[in-house]
């Protein structure tokens, strides 16, 4: 039986999958997503429902949305209504609103219900659907406050169209139409679960940009960086250009917090891939999400903005042991580590290297007499991977036994990873954040190994590894 995920969140029983409605209100963290209450396959989708103080520890609550005899619930988004504009509260205290699809046999509308307890139970709106275009391709409405213009926007997929389509609403219950965006970028699969968000750039004082963030079913997470006028985005690429959200093959439907405290933009995605999500050995439960991550845009030396994530600083409250090594070979490393007793199966590993010659080099965990999962680089072709070839039970899926690769340039020579590790995941980042590897491992628990590999002339500069609560 593979083990529960120490840090990683999942349903207490039941199929889980993409994020939904997620927002932060009155100290809590909220997180609906994709549930099947009744069994641990896709099916009787709901909104199951979580909360957190902390984005660390994390209360389950009752189905909030449950599907209906008409309809299935989708995806979807929260916010909260601060301004009173829905009129769906008493005036006083503000109402959560969520905006999600109501799918069925014949069309996907967009639905609106609100809560008036802290998100503890929620009402459908009377006056549903609120868009309905007749479409069985229209789905994951993203539902904000555009303060410049004064009005709500909902971002939603026409999926077959390799389009994300904006609606305007004063109200949450009247909309109309803005404008279309796409196609655009990769566009082999569907699109799925839009976001739509601001974002400062690092290191330019009152500076910011919009990221457009779209999934291609096959493809994953992409994003678009431009501007957002409260009616169009006009992207800065030209249509062709492709920007991964991650290179892994497990990070997809990432939604975004509304109302993070702070200006913090953190989201997080349903650790999975529609190519062997229904086969992944786990019970009762089925589906995980990723660790919270912090966006940022930084500004390369060509001129370009890219995105940038870094697992959420809450995480650093689960740290424990902390075993730490110094300027030192790699053998010597791996020595020290063994010398210290470092080892576990939910790790946090930080790691700079000196790259002295053109030898691949990196991390290897979860390792066992017959498995072990790879995080490496390779200085000839300039790209971070991950291996899980041999990271455990392999054998559910023909498409599970990969290697996985992201562009990752050194920096004067070195390298800096920054490595999560959990029951049956790893989450690799590099280039300060804009090279990312999300991939799930099935392990054995007894494998719980850590060792450092390369030849050559590499050198740890520092690593720091913590043991996980």
């Amino acid at each position: 039986m593979i083990p529960r995920p120490r840090f990683h969140f999942t349903a207490l029983q039941g199929w889980l999958n993409d994020p939904n409605g997620l927002v932060y209100f009155d100290g809590e963290w909220h997180l609906f997503y994709q549930h099947n209450p009744f069994g641990n396959d896709w099916g009787h989708m709901s909104w199951g429902h979580a909360i957190s103080r902390d984005l660390v520890q994390w209360e389950h609550l009752p189905v909030a949305l449950l599907e209906q005899p008409e309809y299935m619930i989708f995806s979807g988004s929260a916010a909260v209504d601060w301004g009173h504009t829905s009129g769906f509260g008493d005036g006083a205290r503000p109402p959560l609103v969520a905006a999600y699809t109501a799918h069925s046999p014949r069309e996907q509308t967009q639905h609106i219900a609100f809560s008036l307890d802290r998100g503890r139970t929620w009402a459908p709106y009377s006056g549903n659907p609120v868009i309905a275009i007749g479409s069985r391709e229209f789905r994951d409405p993203k539902l904000f406050w555009h303060a410049p213009s004064q009005r709500w926007v909902m971002a939603c997929v026409l999926a077959d169209q390799h389009r994300v389509r904006f609606y305007g609403s004063p109200n949450l219950r009247d909309w109309h139409h803005l404008s279309d965006f796409g196609p655009a970028g990769a566009t082999a699969g569907v699109w799925e679960c839009p976001d739509l968000f601001p974002l400062p750039i690092e290191g330019e004082p009152a500076q910011q940009r919009w990221v457009l963030k779209v999934d291609e079913q096959h493809f994953g997470a992409q994003y678009f960086i431009g501007v957002f006028d409260g009616e169009r985005f006009a992207c800065d690429d030209p249509p062709d250009v492709v920007r991964r959200v991650d290179f892994g093959r497990d990070f997809y439907a990432a939604q975004s917090w509304n109302d993070a405290p702070d200006g913090r933009r953190i989201w997080l995605a349903w650790m999975s891939h529609w190519d062997y999500a229904a086969r992944t050995p786990t019970a009762p439960w089925r589906g995980m999400m990723s660790a919270p991550r912090e966006l940022a845009l930084r500004r390369t030396g060509d001129g370009l903005l890219h995105l940038t994530q870094r697992p959420a600083r809450e995480l650093h409250r689960l740290r424990r042991a902390h075993w730490r090594i110094e300027d030192s070979p790699i053998g010597a490393a791996n020595d020290r580590l063994r010398a210290l007793g470092a080892r576990g199966t939910a790790l946090e590993i930080g790691a700079t290297f000196a790259c002295l010659d053109g030898a691949e080099f990196g991390v290897k965990v979860r390792a066992g007499a017959a498995e072990e999962t790879v995080i490496g680089y390779s200085p000839a072709e300039g790209r971070l991977f991950v291996d899980r070839s041999r990271s455990g039970d392999v054998s559910f899926s023909p498409r599970f036994d990969e290697w996985h690769a992201a562009p990752c340039a050194l920096r004067d020579g070195t390298l800096t990873l920054h490595i999560l590790v959990d029951a049956c995941s790893v989450e690799g980042f590099a280039d300060d954040g804009r090279a990312v590897i999300s991939d799930l491992i099935f392990p054995r628990p007894e494998s719980d190994g850590l060792a450092i590999f390369g030849e050559g002339a590499t050198r740890v500069q520092s690593l720091d590894v913590w043991a996980l609560a």
